[in-house]
């Protein structure tokens, strides 16, 4: 059995933005050489999600629009009590949990075995630092 683990370092400069993970998570597995097995690509802080859909920025924007509808930003602890800690991001909890901490991805013949508009794509809910994404492989 093979495996490849990294760590991708992303440094969103914005509150909240979607980074597109594909060709790294790409070039990773023709690093590691596995021919059949599986990604992990996971969010490792509670304010960012990993998702997979479509590459396209209208939709892009309507999650964002649908989230902040779902949970807005408001730093006051009178609208979220997780805000009463001296933190000012409940909302981002909200929204991580919408979309999920991680995917998981079929390797096939070397390559990424998606649909034909998937895609793989970070999420991020309360940025302006640096946070990481585990990138897991294993198998034959």
């Amino acid at each position: 059995m093979k495996s490849l683990t990294k760590e991708l370092w992303m440094n969103v400069p914005q509150r909240r933005g979607i980074v597109s993970l594909h060709e790294e998570v790409e070039r990773l597995v023709a690093e590691s050489g596995v021919q059949d097995g599986l990604v992990l690509i996971n969010a490792m802080h509670i304010t960012a999600s990993v998702f997979i859909n479509d590459n396209e920025s209208g939709l892009h924007h309507d999650y964002d629009k649908w989230l902040e509808e779902l949970a807005p930003f408001d730093e006051s602890p009178q609208t979220y009590r997780h805000n009463r800690t001296g933190e000012d991001n409940a909302d981002a909890h909200l929204k991580r949990q919408v979309m999920g901490r991680e995917v998981v991805v079929a390797i096939t013949n070397g390559k990424l075995h998606l649909g034909p508009w998937e895609h793989i794509f970070y999420y991020e809910f309360d940025g302006k630092r640096k946070k990481r994404v585990l990138v897991k492989i294993i198998g034959e």
